[in-house]
């Protein structure tokens, strides 16, 4: 199936903070927005990032050139709406190819859900100033606001660093998803849980019941889970520090805890490790990490602008995990607990599945929970 479109070209302006300024053909809703600019290597799934929450409050660049050709369907979100504040990309296509009957195009995705994207940018250049000047805030205009109303708003828009986003995309009320009839009973702590970590889950007969961020480890145990999940999320994790609190009363509670992401940051500072800003942070479906226990590498999807410090001292955890690019911090397992996490995203497919085996280890920790 091949759909056109014809859409007249709006001036789009992008303003980066250190004054640079791009100029191109605007796309989706007419508005102006500022957060900070970050860029994604994938060279599929754009409507995954786009729908992901862990980027609330973030700006993408897309370095692959094609965006929107194979247009966009419902079951490839991973929330309900477009989570990016908007996309700086090369091609925005207007025309899509996509054998499905919910097929629609970008370009009315991101209307649907008033969301703007600048085309006709050389995202190459700016992934490389990105890359050695390191993420930056920057303005998105489509509705003709000027230089100096569009720094105004610039002006005015904190850094990422210190910012709690979680409350934002994390669900308002539990809920409960899978068989209520299996015995794999698993809670999942949502701070912006993407819904391919759910499925991952159902896929393996658990009892899902996902609980608001803020939930606390009473809470969580009044459900008599066989194991909790740490979900993925966005913003600062040192700005959470009462869902460190509860992140250590969870992983003493004698039950298999599981973290992903932001989950697995929270994890390692309530064990007493640090967490910093990355300087252009992991975002793609290329990261090579090294399994440290079997020795072997794997590719993986990741999506995080921060990291946690690798401090040996913390005798509790133990690293499992290193990539290879940087030799950041991947994965840890508590020495004593069952309990263990990783820094990125398992449930995607970029290996395709080499990291999958992580959920089912999980399970296989809820079979010991009488």
């Amino acid at each position: 199936m091949m759909r056109n479109f014809s859409h007249p070209d709006m001036p789009a302006i992008l303003l980066l903070a250190n004054g640079m300024v791009f100029t191109g053909q605007g796309r989706g809703m007419r508005t102006t927005v500022a957060a900070e600019l970050c860029f994604n290597t994938n060279m599929t799934g754009y409507q995954e990032v786009f729908s992901d929450p862990s980027y609330t409050g973030q700006i993408m660049v897309m370095s692959n050139v094609h965006q929107g050709n194979y247009g966009t369907v419902p079951a490839e979100s991973e929330s309900d709406r477009v989570i990016i504040k908007g996309l700086v990309c090369r091609e925005f296509s207007d025309h899509f190819s996509r054998f499905h009957p919910e097929a629609n195009s970008l370009e009315d995705y991101f209307l649907q859900h008033k969301i703007c994207a600048i085309k006709g940018i050389d995202t190459r250049a700016i992934v490389a100033l990105l890359r050695d000047s390191g993420s930056m805030n920057a303005v998105l205009s489509t509705d003709g606001s000027t230089i100096e109303q569009m720094q105004a708003v610039l002006d005015a828009t904190p850094s990422m660093e210190g910012l709690e986003l979680s409350s934002l995309v994390s669900c308002k009320a539990p809920y409960e998803l899978g068989s209520t009839n299996s015995d794999k009973r698993v809670a999942v702590l949502d701070y912006g849980v993407k819904r391919a970590i759910l499925n991952e889950l159902i896929k393996r007969d658990c009892f899902v019941k996902v609980f608001p961020f803020d939930t606390t480890c009473e809470e969580l145990m009044a459900f008599k889970p066989k194991g909790i999940l740490l979900s993925n999320g966005p913003g600062d994790p040192a700005a959470m520090p009462e869902q460190v609190a509860e992140v250590k009363k969870i992983c003493a509670a004698g039950v298999p805890v599981f973290g992903i992401c932001l989950g697995h940051q929270l994890l390692c500072l309530a064990h007493g490790m640090s967490t910093y800003k990355l300087k252009y942070g992991h975002r793609g479906g290329n990261q090579p990490v090294k399994n440290i226990v079997t020795g072997k590498c794997e590719i993986t999807s990741q999506n995080h602008g921060f990291g946690v410090i690798s401090d040996e001292s913390h005798h509790d955890l133990e690293m499992t995990h290193v990539n290879l690019n940087d030799g950041s911090l991947e994965g840890v397992r508590h020495k004593k607990l069952p309990v263990f996490s990783v820094q990125y995203h398992p449930e995607a497919s970029p290996g395709p599945h080499d990291t999958r085996y992580h959920f089912d280890d999980f399970v296989h920790l809820l079979a010991g929970v009488s």
